[in-house]
């Protein structure tokens, strides 16, 4: 009964505590990676799964994010979709929402389409989709569907978006992108094999945060992350220790002003920057 009030947006459970090893790691984080804020949340051990914490916190920011008159851009994911519910259903006047990613073929509960409608619904926010394919046949199709299909409208509205809400995902058999079949097995050991540590956007990039030589890149419909970039507020929410070291590579591709995860990722994530000293 709990879990079905929580769904339906009448139960809301949140932390409270501050655990100062969480505090140790935000500002660490802040240090190392020149995050503006860094919300790290304990989980109950290494190893846990850390998306409903993570999608508590989440949740929780971007709710009190949400002000009247922005345009809002959103990736997707599973920790993106948990957070939905830690949300604070209002009528937002004049809010935008717009979804950075194709995927509309289908309507599953990670498909990116259905997360930004999702989260304008709870705002009565008008909501912009990316009405393409995740995933193309080929960048000319890429191309051809942005210049005549209407979508160079999506991509210029991202050019003026004032806060954006993103996950990064792993390569591993967990990643939603695997789960949600938008990417097979073949197509996965093959950004594996070229270097891919995660993606944002499915943008595959790699331990350096940079966009791995792969067609698969060319072939996503999706805002150019150059794009994403250059946005004000950058909020990434990640966490688990099959992200760490995707996280760790989006934190150099994107440089967020906003990171939210888990203690222990936090702490593997500062280990992999060289700074194993400060966290041990």
């Amino acid at each position: 009964m709990l879990a079905a009030a929580r769904e339906r947006n009448e139960v809301k459970i949140s932390i409270g505590d501050r655990l100062a090893e969480c505090v140790e790691a935000e500002r660490l984080l802040e240090r190392r990676f020149g995050i503006d804020e860094a919300i790290v949340v304990p989980i109950s051990a290494r190893g846990a799964d850390a998306t409903g914490p993570v999608s508590a916190a989440a949740g929780a920011y971007v709710s009190s994010l949400v002000r009247p008159g922005m345009r809002i851009g959103v990736g997707w994911g599973r920790t993106l979709v948990s957070s939905l519910a830690f949300m604070d259903e209002r009528t937002v006047e004049k809010l935008s929402v717009v979804s950075l990613l194709g995927g509309i073929m289908k309507a599953r509960k990670f498909n990116p389409a259905e997360f930004a409608w999702r989260f304008a619904s709870l705002f009565q926010a008008d909501c912009y989709l990316m009405t393409a394919p995740l995933l193309v046949d080929s960048a000319e199709t890429r191309q051809t569907l942005i210049e005549h299909c209407g979508l160079r409208d999506i991509f210029e509205m991202a050019k003026s978006l004032d806060a954006v809400v993103l996950g990064a995902a792993g390569t591993g058999a967990d990643a939603t992108s695997h789960l949600s079949k938008f990417i097979t097995n073949a197509d996965r050991a093959s950004v594996i094999k070229a270097g891919a540590v995660g993606d944002v956007l499915f943008n595959f990039f790699d331990a350096d945060g940079e966009l791995i030589d792969h067609p698969i890149n060319d072939r996503v419909m999706s805002v150019p992350l150059e794009i994403i970039k250059k946005v004000p507020m950058r909020v990434l929410a990640a966490g688990g220790a099959s992200k760490v070291a995707a996280l760790a590579g989006a934190l150099k591709l994107l440089k967020p002003t906003v990171l939210i995860t888990d203690e222990y990722t936090a702490i593997d994530v500062l280990k992999l920057a060289g700074s194993v000293e400060e966290v041990d």
